[in-house]
């Protein structure tokens, strides 16, 4: 029977958006440095293979050098044990040639590549043509093999330059690009940092006035809850308990209201109401609903004319098709000990015997502001000990975490339940709390009267 005001749907809807962005915010910042983290690895990978790419290419002029150097000795000296370096440089030097030309490959130096293949065929020459035929003593004219190695080293020189230019200008462009990927990425952070800031500030805007919003708003209901619980006046031969809990924590009321209200010095009006609705636009109608009911119970003594009138004036008045009441209007009068009631789709009001017996009061007519129907009033003797229980739906339609509705153990719970009124209510509210493990959905209300200083008997 509870709607949801507009303004909390706003409400919910606003930090919603909010939290949305925020975490959007986070997502794309998170994304974007994992992105640039994941780029900062590309480059530095890209550098430190160029730099082995230039270590290889020094490594290699260095074993060049090695195996000309050995030569030359053995040359002179004919001592085999110049050519110990000269083998053991051969054997290193293939294996730096093969990983080089991959490198050039990966990085696109085409110019290079083909100094590297150039340098290749210059030293396989050197080896063929000089270095060989002077270790096996297979050369020619000392003079002709010393002229054939100068012009091949001197090519593998001018290759080895033009490959250490390549090599060194993309290390540079890798080196620019890296540092363009950090002073982006610092760039990305102070821009999130920026825009998280903002957010933050935002937010935090947005939540101080929400704050504001709802203390007004708290202020309001607090008001229209001394309006509608108004304290009760003594009421000579009665007992009276009460208890309210809204379902909604930022409201302290909702549109669940209850009154006893003296009509005389021997009747009084007893009423509980629940309004389609709950917040603060419900607690309006409830204050409105107390004193409207108050003043047709002034001048009707019929429970069922006090309906049938609110029943035509509420939807004149209210002009809202989707708000609706159920209500059960009670009035007592003590002197002749007796219960007129008369209830618009209310079912939730119990009736307890002095000898604890527990009899619930059904509906007489239709919810009321849906459609008008007659009303039925009903008369019931009430006796010294009798306890009369009115409560909302919140009592009757509590559910467990199986499901199973509180209203099954309701009569039992108030049969054995005989003390003070407020004691009544007391029990019934902290069984419902245990019975829903703390969690309300729907707001509760709750008056108890207990009948005392009444004959034992009511003719």
């Amino acid at each position: 029977m509870k709607g949801f005001p507009l303004r909390s749907i706003f409400r919910s809807a606003g930090t919603l958006t909010a939290t949305a962005i925020l975490i959007f915010a986070l997502i794309v910042a998170v994304s974007g440095t994992f992105s640039t983290r994941a780029e900062l690895h590309r480059a530095f990978e890209r550098e430190m293979r160029i730099q082995t790419g230039q270590l290889s290419l020094e490594s290699l002029l260095k074993l060049q050098l090695d195996e000309e150097t050995s030569v030359r000795g053995y040359t002179i000296t004919h001592d085999d044990a110049f050519l110990q370096p000269y083998f053991a440089a051969a054997a290193k030097f293939s294996p730096l040639d093969a990983g080089l030309g991959p490198l050039l490959r990966a990085e696109n130096l085409s110019q290079a590549s083909a100094a590297l293949e150039d340098f290749r065929s210059a030293h396989a020459a050197w080896h063929r043509d000089v270095a060989d035929p002077i270790v096996h003593s297979r050369g020619g004219p000392q003079l002709d093999l010393e002229k054939r190695g100068k012009l091949l080293i001197d090519q593998e020189r001018t290759d080895a330059t033009v490959l250490e230019a390549a090599l060194a200008q993309r290390a540079d462009q890798v080196g620019q690009q890296t540092q363009d990927a950090i002073n982006y990425s610092l760039y990305v952070r102070a821009f999130w940092l920026v825009v998280f800031g903002l957010l933050a500030i935002l937010f935090n805007m947005y939540r101080s006035r929400l704050n504001r919003e709802l203390e007004e708003e708290r202020t309001v209901t607090q008001t229209l809850q001394r309006a509608f619980e108004s304290e009760f006046e003594p009421i000579e031969g009665s007992d009276v308990g009460s208890m309210y809990i809204s379902a909604d924590v930022h409201a302290a009321v909702g549109g669940d209201m209850f009154d006893l209200y003296k009509l005389g010095d021997h009747r009084a009006l007893a009423l509980i109401a629940d309004v389609s609705g709950k917040g603060v636009d419900a607690a309006v109608l409830t204050a409105f609903i107390k004193f409207t009911i108050r003043g047709i119970a002034l001048r009707r003594g019929d429970p069922a004319d006090i309906l049938s009138e609110f029943n035509t004036a509420f939807p004149r008045t209210v002009r809202n098709p989707y708000l609706f009441v159920s209500m059960f209007v009670a009035i007592i009068d003590f002197q002749k000990g007796s219960l007129a009631y008369a209830s618009g789709g209310h079912d939730s009001v119990y009736l307890r015997r002095s000898d604890a017996s527990v009899e619930q009061l059904m509906p007489t007519g239709p919810i009321l502001g849906v459609m008008e129907e007659a009303f039925e009033s009903r008369t019931l003797e009430i006796e010294a000990g009798d306890t009369l229980l009115l409560a909302t739906d919140g009592l009757t339609e509590a559910r467990n975490a199986a499901g199973r509705f509180y209203a099954d153990d309701v009569a039992s719970i108030v049969s054995q339940t005989n003390g003070t009124a407020q004691h009544t209510v007391e029990v019934l509210t902290q069984r419902v709390l245990e019975y829903t493990g703390n969690h309300m959905t729907d707001d509760l209300a709750m008056l108890a009267v207990r009948f005392e200083g009444l004959p034992a008997k009511n003719a």
